[in-house]
């Protein structure tokens, strides 16, 4: 009876997983974009930022990766 080559016996591997999503609150977005609130919020008015999301009447987030993505396309532009 033939022996079994390695690759036959590896069990497959589960795809990636991928971190659950980061939410951001106002002061960490200031630090990482380096825009004060005002600017923020005028942006986003603009259509020119992520809109932030509510988590209740005093609570804004913003998705992590949504801002990573800013913060690249205007890398990408200079």
């Amino acid at each position: 009876m033939p022996h079994a080559t390695q690759d036959e016996t590896q069990t497959p591997q589960p795809p990636e997983v991928l971190p659950p999503a980061r939410l951001l609150r106002l002061p960490e977005v200031i630090a990482r974009v380096g825009l004060r609130r005002s600017a923020i919020y005028q942006r986003m008015s603009e259509g020119r930022f992520p809109r932030s999301r509510s988590l209740g009447p005093k609570c804004a987030v913003w998705v992590e990766a949504e801002i990573d993505a800013w913060i690249a396309s205007i890398a990408d532009t200079r």
